[in-house]
């Protein structure tokens, strides 16, 4: 079981290393200049003051360079540029043997820091935690609706196998399966929130003057997002329990107790032996 982790581990560092790059890849493509996003419209801000936070930053090194300095918070330079580059929160040293000035800004990924945002001016990994409860809830919520749902149908859709509530469950997976989860959201706020007015079409709880727990308010808030991200769930989890129970009713003993008239049918054996 160890070694199956440390494997596990091993093979997830390309994994994480490719996601990175692809990352990276992704924000350097887009339009815009981060120093002008930092800057806002301060009038104050100056050509020349660009160029020395571009490079105190490292922005205005190649991409490679540039990726290093994204994942290490190490900016390197050459010759003696401690006094120009240091600031605050970005310490310099010189290094006269091979004249090379080495800038750390306290920064990078591998050292679990993910910078600060342009916008709020706040540490991203703030930022994500304060987001970290809503994303759990919603998660979990859907996870179990997933479940609750996903394990029956697929355990009921291979007992009933060929039958009307086979034909229904497996046209039902291939409907969501194939539909825009995005498009289903924006489908279920028209028509729940925009048309009917059931349900809020966003946000976490409803803004009121005292901001008190109301459970049902955050039920009622839970819904729509939960059904979305439980749909994808629940096609796989069913999908993956009808096969799993169709090996199992195939097995000697399920046509063993058939056979002999068993008096209780064998379907909690069938989804205890198909989940394990």
């Amino acid at each position: 079981m160890f070694r199956y982790i440390v494997r596990r581990l091993l093979q997830a560092i390309p994994t994480l290393l490719g996601v990175s790059i692809l990352s990276y890849l992704l924000v350097l493509a887009a339009p815009g200049d981060p120093i002008d996003m930092m800057i806002g419209f301060d009038p104050k801000s100056t050509p020349e003051t660009k160029a020395v936070m571009r490079e105190q930053l490292g922005l205005d090194q190649p991409a490679l360079v540039q990726y290093l300095t994204w994942m290490t918070g190490v900016v390197v330079r050459r010759g003696d540029q401690v006094a120009r580059l240091t600031t605050p929160s970005n310490r310099c040293g010189y290094a006269p043997a091979i004249d090379v000035t080495v800038c750390d800004n306290g920064g990078g990924i591998l050292r679990g820091n993910l910078g600060v945002s342009y916008k709020t001016k706040q540490p991203v990994w703030e930022r994500l935690v304060e987001r970290m409860p809503a994303t759990i809830e919603l998660g979990l919520v859907s996870l179990i609706l997933s479940l609750i749902i996903g394990i029956p149908l697929g355990v009921l859709s291979a007992v009933y196998r060929g039958g009307p509530f086979d034909y229904a469950v497996r046209f039902m997976t291939v409907i969501f399966t194939s539909i825009p989860i995005f498009w289903f959201a924006l489908l279920l706020i028209l028509v729940f929130a925009v048309t009917l007015g059931w349900l809020p079409s966003g946000g976490r709880e409803s803004v009121t003057l005292t901001q008190q727990f109301n459970l049902w308010d955050r039920i009622q808030h839970l819904i729509l997002p939960a059904i979305v991200l439980a749909v994808g769930g629940v096609t796989a989890f069913s999908r993956l329990m009808r096969t799993e129970t169709l090996e199992v009713l195939n097995t000697d003993y399920i046509r063993t107790a058939r056979a002999r008239d068993f008096p209780t049918t064998p379907c909690g054996s069938c989804m205890r032996f198909a989940i394990h």
